[in-house]
């Protein structure tokens, strides 16, 4: 008996498994959010520095200097998704356990740090309770099985993305490409499509966001969107087939000029700052997992 089927038999444990494991990754998801952006900074400052101390002679004569020397000799703080020690923005007190445990601490601290007291944003848990809720649907709208497990892994994805792309306009490689892989990989069982429709649907969803790209370049001399975008619905494509595509484009398309629209309207936003399209691709993604094949339906019912 497979762990799907004794699920099967006890649907409580299966949604209390799902909520637990979804907040602890909530919690996790946080610091991916926070530090991933400032990792890749990091990292690209480190790359152009040793390029520019390789190729500029000038550069490479000052480092002989002994302040020079004692900063290179100096060895940087470790800085990644696991250490250092999460700690208090204002005052820099290290986090406990008990204080970091997802939604319950915030709301025993009352939002506020248990050192000094200064507010926390409420972002923390309403991420880690969004994450619970969504990889909860997952959960009740497959069951307990293997699309189900997928679709949960794809939501943690969807989640980080959106808040990443929200906060910074980047949709890292390092979260994109993985989903791919792992939408090609479960192409083979299958799980959502068949292996073909992956293959296809990853070619097509990065080379029409390209075109698009291409085009809008060309007709007004800016860059309407990046890179990130075209590899997330490549991801899209490979997790549920080019036949989803059209789908996930016009819900995409859709929510994001209303969005826009909105923003311009209500709130006064310049229309020339670029909104990110990476949320709507995430949410558009995330829809079509779930309804996808009756809005495909329904929309390729409505081409005739």
């Amino acid at each position: 008996m497979t762990i799907f089927e004794l699920f099967q038999y006890n649907s409580a444990a299966f949604y209390g498994v799902v909520a637990l494991v979804s907040l602890m990754v909530g919690s996790f998801l946080n610091v991916v959010i926070h530090r991933l952006p400032i990792m890749m900074e990091r990292s690209w400052r480190e790359g152009m520095e040793e390029f520019a101390t390789v190729n500029d002679e000038g550069a490479a004569t000052a480092a002989t200097d002994s302040s020079s020397v004692a900063d290179a000799t100096a060895e940087p703080e470790p800085f990644n998704l696991a250490v250092p020690r999460s700690r208090c923005p204002a005052c820099g007190s290290e986090i406990k356990a008990w204080q970091n445990i997802p939604v319950i601490s915030y709301l025993l601290l009352r939002g506020k740090c248990a050192n000094c007291q200064a507010p926390i944003s409420v972002r923390y848990p309403i991420v880690e309770f969004v994450t619970m809720v969504l990889s909860l649907i997952v959960a009740w709208h497959f069951g307990p099985t293997p699309q189900a497990v997928l679709g949960i892994v794809v939501t943690w994805f969807f989640v980080s993305m959106t808040m990443i792309d929200i906060d910074h306009q980047l949709l890292p490689d390092s979260l994109t490409l993985p989903l791919m892989w792992i939408g090609l990989l479960a192409a083979l069982s299958p799980v959502f499509t068949d292996l073909q429709s992956a293959v296809i649907g990853a070619a097509a969803g990065y080379m029409v966001l390209w075109l698009v790209y291409q085009l809008f370049r060309i007709v007004t001399g800016k860059e309407g969107m990046g890179y990130g975008d075209f590899k997330l619905l490549a991801a899209i494509g490979a997790l549920l087939g080019w036949q989803a595509l059209p789908v996930v484009i016009l819900l995409s398309s859709l929510v994001g000029a209303v969005v826009g629209v909105g923003l311009i309207a209500m709130t006064g936003r310049d229309r020339n700052i670029p909104i990110p399209f990476g949320p709507y691709l995430a949410a558009a993604g995330w829809i079509a997992m779930l309804w996808g094949d009756g809005l495909s339906q329904w929309y390729y019912g409505l081409l005739g």
